[in-house]
């Protein structure tokens, strides 16, 4: 196996478990933007001092 080969492996094994955490963190992520636009998000300043 030559270095490009490997480091091709490597590569494709570090985007599959950055996108595997990606997608199991998704529901609280999206759960949190929720949150965020509720409270008022970037206008909040003015309610939340």
């Amino acid at each position: 196996m030559s270095g490009r080969q490997l480091l091709a492996a490597q590569a494709a094994l570090a985007g599959g478990v950055v996108a595997t955490l990606f997608l199991k963190e998704l529901p609280g992520i999206v759960r949190e933007l929720r949150i965020y636009r509720m409270t008022g998000g970037l206008r909040a300043h003015r309610r939340y001092p």
